[in-house]
């Protein structure tokens, strides 16, 4: 994307970053965003205490926080700044400046100097959707099965705008629980653009180094570092199973064995045992047609081959209820790739919910090579010559 900055010239960084968003938008005062002091976000999070701290994860730590003038904020503080760090720091800034819509979490503001990179948004009172899935408030069973369907139709309009409207089109590539927010009516902001990347348009795909959080990632993404808009598209499915079922992407059986959502899931689908796929934790409130239907969508944007999944605008389309007819080869079974042993053995996802970076660069597959998704051929390959 063209966003790099030294992390040793802090003044220059900080204008560099502002002449970005500037230009993004158009250069005018309208922008919500702002540049923060760090005294006033040492003030705001009372330095950036522990006991103000939303979560954590393999970038750093998020604050809550109350500006002087009655704000409340949430604060990410990158853990340290290297030249990644500093890249992932550029590249989110750069895309939550793009983005407006009523789905994604937007930029409040930013404060880059010296060694330290911070971002700011505006505070989500009910945190993260992980947090009602599997966190604090699982317990609560606040997400009934009419806000569950809410926030997956609004995550998906969120990823609809990302892939189709915004240009050029950007793909995430860490969709998962812990990046979708929720305001204090549970619509849900998906957040976290730090993976991100800007796809130009004409290009279907891009390689890459492989990042995100295993359970959630397309193996044509873990295998061959393929990204493109689908990769999103199988993670938003995991998502939609998780939001349905209440499970984790993967989970921990006795005796040490993982075993992923689609593993557990997929002998039921094909038995058409969709009520027992729901969260008992509903004690059985719930739509059983749109349990089917979000069944059925979940099983279309995991399939294995990138070509068979429905891009994100047919994925809202058929959660609107238009006619599966129209979807691309509507299938009642799941046919994902499923993770090998020796790379779930590397997975810490179930445990602390971080993002890793799983490229190796020291072999032609890094960690992935593990995968049992070996044979299967390159879906990009045939293409490749060409572009």
């Amino acid at each position: 994307m063209g966003s790099s900055f030294s992390c040793c010239n802090s003044k220059n960084a900080e204008e560099g970053y502002a002449t970005i968003l500037l230009t993004i938008g158009g250069g005018n005062n309208s922008n919500p965003w702002r540049i923060f002091t760090y005294k006033e976000l040492h003030a705001a999070t009372n330095g950036f205490s522990e006991d103000y701290k939303l979560g954590e994860g393999g970038f750093g730590s998020v604050y809550w926080g109350k500006t002087s003038d009655g704000l409340q904020i949430a604060v990410k503080k990158l853990k340290s700044m290297n030249s990644k760090a500093e890249m992932e720091f550029a590249v989110e800034v750069e895309v939550l400046g793009r983005v407006r819509h009523k789905n994604l979490l937007g930029l409040r503001g930013y404060f880059a100097g010296n060694d330290q990179r911070l971002i700011v948004y505006d505070y989500m009172p009910n945190l993260s959707l992980l947090s009602h899935l599997h966190g604090q408030f699982a317990g609560d069973v606040q997400l009934d099965w009419k806000k569950r369907m809410k926030i997956v139709l609004g995550s998906a309009e969120g990823l609809l705008y990302l892939h189709h409207e915004v240009s050029p089109h950007i793909i995430h590539r860490d969709i998962k629980a812990s990046n979708v927010l929720l305001d204090s009516n549970f619509e849900p902001l998906v957040a976290d653009f730090g993976f991100a990347k800007l796809i130009p348009e004409g290009v279907s795909h891009m390689t890459t180094r492989v990042k995100g959080t295993l359970g959630y990632l397309a193996p044509e993404y873990a295998m061959w570092g393929k990204v493109s808009e689908s990769c999103d598209v199988y993670s938003f499915g995991i998502l939609l199973l998780e939001i349905v079922t209440g499970r984790k992407p993967i989970e921990k059986l006795p005796g040490g064995i993982k075993r992923t959502i689609t593993e557990w899931a997929e002998p039921l689908i094909s038995r058409g045992r969709f009520k027992d796929l729901v969260d008992p934790k509903l004690r059985g409130n719930f739509d059983e047609n749109e349990v089917v239907q979000a069944i059925n969508i979940a099983a279309l944007c995991v399939q294995s081959e990138p070509d068979k999944r429905p891009t994100m605008r047919e994925v809202v389309a058929l959660l609107k209820g238009r006619d599966f007819n129209n979807a691309k080869g509507m299938s009642m079974r799941i046919k994902s790739v499923k993770y090998g042993e020796d790379l779930m053995a590397l997975d810490q996802e179930s445990d602390d919910g971080n993002n890793y970076d799983y490229g190796d660069e020291s072999s032609a597959y890094g960690v992935f090579g593990a995968l049992e998704t070996q044979r299967m051929q390159d879906p990009y390959k045939p293409y490749g010559e060409r572009r």
